[in-house]
């Protein structure tokens, strides 16, 4: 037999058992999530992979997606402490094999092999069942392969850009309202957001009202706070506030009632003001904003929130932003998860009766919307991103590795007739 016929021998062999030629390693520090905690434990995922695992109530999940069904293998590369042994669990589906991992020094441990009935994401689970040391082991690569793997397969592929951090927190999306029609200058901006009960995952920014200088919407902060947000942007470019100019700080000129006032930064920098108050999922709640040019080349932007457990408008602040003068323009609503640890989570809300009221007094309905995404789900590490339209509205979703994703840019309308908001401007508070 020839080298090459024994190569292509070898390499039949290879495939008919569930390799093929194409090996992937997936970093850990940007596609695994500790999706059980154990009681007390320090485990967490850190950029080099596992840390501190030393309780087999712990659960660690890796999210891979697959263009193609087929067979997978996992190479784990893992180091236990000392000389000390460590019985370890890997699953996939309703299938598990276990790996005996130990000795001395950073080994590479292969589990068998999955067979993988379709396209879409696999999460990989691991426990650790039982050790003699101290801990199970640390782990910093996961590498697969087999028939299911080429090279479409979707993660977060490295850390440049701290990837990692934004990979984990998972893909932002967008809704874009269409304004091509409105032909005056646009001051108020009225809608409303449901989060189905079920969805209000920490970490979660239900954002109502976006404009070309800030946003305005709500927040879960932990299992105890929430919060209404509502922030303007300086001119000033940076991402630290204490480089702003005076003559480009954000002015706080009124807040309201129990209303937390102060700066921003990291993504870009400006005024914050912060209410912190127990909205429920499953309830609607309505955001109103006001834009307008005043004196000295500022704009105010005064943003309101309907508490609909009191049934009234309270007051969240008032900012003048300097060398601006502009009405409400790239109106916008987003959902967006700022915490890494619950990216693997899915949440999604409705954003539901849009309206804007031009300078001139007229009510005009929003009916249409274009879907876009961030950098995380344009470069395909994260591919768990929807948006569009349903019986309630429009509708928003991300995280928790779903497959049924929607089209980037597409475009939906909202035929369904609206009713215009009924609110005594006049008598808002200021």
């Amino acid at each position: 037999m020839s080298r090459i016929a024994a190569c292509m021998f070898l390499l039949f062999a290879l495939i008919s058992k569930g390799y093929s030629q194409y090996k992937v390693v997936i970093p850990l520090g940007g596609n695994s999530f500790l999706t059980k905690e154990a009681l007390n434990g320090k485990e967490e995922v850190t950029n080099d992979g596992w840390a501190n695992w030393e309780h087999s109530d712990a659960v660690w999940s890796v999210y891979i997606w697959l263009s193609k069904p087929g067979i997978i293998r996992c190479n784990w590369v893992m180091s236990v402490p000392g000389n000390g042994t460590s019985e370890i669990e890997v699953s996939v589906g309703n299938v598990t094999k276990t790996i005996d991992a130990g000795g001395w020094g950073e080994k590479t441990y292969t589990t068998g092999d999955w067979k993988i009935a379709d396209s879409g994401y696999v999460c990989i689970n691991v426990r650790g069942v039982k050790k003699n040391g101290s801990s199970f082991g640390t782990v910093s690569v996961l590498t697969v392969e087999g028939t299911a793997v080429d090279d479409r397969i979707s993660f977060v592929r490295n850390n440049t850009d701290n990837y990692f951090y934004w990979g984990r927190r998972g893909p932002s999306v967008h809704i874009n309202y269409d304004l091509s029609s409105i032909q005056n200058d646009i001051e108020w901006f009225y809608s409303e957001i449901t989060v189905p009960v079920g969805n209000d995952i920490q970490g979660s920014y239900f954002m109502a009202n976006g404009f070309a200088e800030g946003y305005f919407g709500m927040q879960v902060n932990s299992d105890t706070e929430r919060r209404i947000l509502f922030s303007v942007w300086s001119p000033f470019k940076t991402d630290d506030p204490k480089k702003i100019p005076d003559s480009q700080r954000i002015i706080m000129v009124h807040k309201g009632k129990d209303v937390y006032t102060g700066e921003f930064g990291n993504e870009g920098s400006g005024g914050q003001s912060i209410l912190r108050y127990n909205w429920k999922a499953g309830t609607a709640y309505k955001f109103l904003l006001r834009a307008r040019p005043v004196e000295h080349n500022y704009t105010n932007y005064t943003a309101w929130f309907y508490t609909t457990e009191t049934g009234k408008w309270r007051l969240i602040a008032s900012f003048n932003r300097p060398a601006t003068s502009t009405y409400l323009k790239r109106l916008h609503s987003f959902l967006e998860n700022f915490e890494p640890a619950t990216g693997y989570l899915s949440r999604m809300a409705w954003y539901h009766d849009q309206w804007i009221r031009t300078k001139e007094g007229n009510w005009i309905p929003l009916n249409g919307m274009i879907f876009t995404v961030d950098k995380t789900a344009k470069r395909g590490f994260r591919l768990d991103y929807a948006g569009g339209v349903g019986e309630n509205g429009f509708f928003l979703k991300n995280c928790g590795f779903f497959n049924n994703r929607t089209s980037i840019r597409s475009g939906f309308k909202f035929e369904e007739k609206k009713k215009q908001p009924m609110i005594e401007l006049d008598q808002l508070e200021q």
